[in-house]
């Protein structure tokens, strides 16, 4: 038999984590490994879970809201985990197209300022 589980050192290689990210993550109730004794073993559940934790962290959802999407799984389905999901990626496109403009307009005014600056230096 293939044991298709990951060591704690396995999982935070394969998802470049620390060891404190990943207890953090258990302590916040995003994973749940398998225990025998002292040792965590992450099944293939864990591990989807976590891709998609780091997938989430990655567009800039914040722990709490994942946490809560994943929950929907358990206690809805994939249906309404997807309906979720859509809403959750609209709200957080916004977001990250309000910050988008806020960065070009710094970045513009950055630029202004230092072309003023180099010019008052000629």
């Amino acid at each position: 038999m293939v044991d298709d589980r990951l060591t704690f050192k396995q999982m935070c290689a394969r998802f470049d984590v620390t060891p404190r990210t990943l207890r953090y993550y258990e302590y916040i109730e995003l994973l749940a490994p398998e225990r025998e004794g002292r040792t965590r073993y992450y099944t293939p559940r864990e591990v989807a879970r976590m891709t998609l934790i780091m997938r989430g962290r990655r567009f800039g959802f914040p722990l709490e809201e994942l946490r809560q999407w994943l929950l929907i799984y358990d206690e809805k389905g994939t249906e309404e985990q997807m309906r979720v999901w859509v809403e959750m990626a609209d709200r957080q496109l916004s977001e990250l197209a309000e910050r988008k403009t806020d960065l070009e307009e710094a970045i513009g005014d950055l630029m202004a300022l230092r072309e003023q600056t180099a010019a008052s230096l000629k």
